[in-house]
């Protein structure tokens, strides 16, 4: 953690030289730091708990979660600098794959049978966390095409604690406007409903320049974004989620959920929309909608506030 540091200043602020720095700490029990993010695991990352040393054919998963998309979480705690979490946490992952009715059976426990029937298989995650990483981890990260995240620690003191999304891989590459006809046509073949991806499909060029530019604006916002194609929605994610996108190709426009409070926006009609108490897919209060590249442009600064504040 050589690149972060935390100070605290002192009444009269930094103006007068008065900064002192925070020392950051690992907990010295791996148990303490899993217990740590069970507890809190919604508002750190955004996932809700499932089970603790959930236990295999081959062995326990650390800590088993679902995220805001309803994709199925694996949480791994590095215990020592020559463990090799990543490796554990992607046997446990296959696993997973190949045990589906069983986490399905462990949700409908927990949150009951609508939630588990929204169970999305898309984009299973791996999350290794642990109080440092080496250059050797974050590399063999880069060449697994899995959805895994490395998450950096630090506590100071009793009440702070910082993380840091070192590195993170997708399992697939983003979806290319110019192949999703292509995909559309067996992604739900004999299915009732259409796919996200179809609806891109259906969209006609003007729709699908513009979903292309909202794309490519909220990607470039910082490094650490990542992409997910999932059934009825585009997730466009940090640590949790802060832009969800929905086509309406028959009404030629684009749905954009952000997570930026309704209360504290100036809402427009035909624009912008308080959804708190209304349903919808994807995660966020405000609606805002996308007609035209005018509309892109007003929204920008709302796409840049709900980034920074996941």
């Amino acid at each position: 953690m050589s690149d972060l540091k935390l100070f605290r200043l002192s009444s009269g602020g930094a103006s007068d030289g008065g900064v002192s720095e925070l020392q950051g700490t690992t907990l010295p029990l791996e148990r303490s730091l899993q217990t740590l993010f069970e507890r809190n695991l919604d508002g750190l990352l955004g996932i809700r708990f499932l089970a603790s040393e959930h236990r295999t054919t081959t062995g326990r998963i650390d800590t088993l979660g679902m995220d805001e998309n309803f994709c199925p979480v694996i949480i791994e705690y590095k215990r020592a600098s020559n463990e090799n979490v990543i490796n554990q946490g992607l046997f446990y992952l296959d696993w997973l794959m190949d045990h589906r009715r069983d986490f399905e059976w462990l949700v409908l426990e927990r949150h009951g049978k609508e939630e588990a029937a929204q169970v999305e298989w898309s984009a299973p995650r791996l999350i290794c966390i642990a109080g440092d990483f080496t250059r050797y981890d974050e590399h063999a990260v880069k060449q697994i095409s899995r959805n895994i995240e490395l998450i950096r620690y630090r506590k100071f003191g009793d009440d702070l604690l910082l993380l840091d999304l070192v590195t993170t891989t997708t399992g697939a590459e983003p979806l290319r406007t110019d192949q999703v006809a292509r995909d559309a046509g067996t992604s739900t073949a004999g299915t009732k409903y259409k796919t996200i991806v179809e609806y891109l499909a259906d969209a006609d060029p003007t729709l699908t320049d513009l979903f292309d530019s909202t794309r490519a604006f909220l990607r470039a916002l910082g490094d650490d974004v990542q992409e997910r194609t999932l059934k009825n929605y585009f997730a466009f994610t940090r640590l949790k989620n802060f832009a969800c996108i929905e086509i309406k190709p028959t009404a030629r426009k684009i749905l954009v959920y952000l997570k930026v409070d309704p209360a504290a926006t100036e809402l427009r009609p035909g624009f912008t929309r308080d959804v708190s108490n209304i349903g919808h897919y994807g995660t966020g209060d405000l609606e805002v909608t996308l007609s035209n590249m005018e509309d892109f442009e007003d929204a920008k600064q709302l796409f840049e506030l709900s980034y920074q504040a996941s």
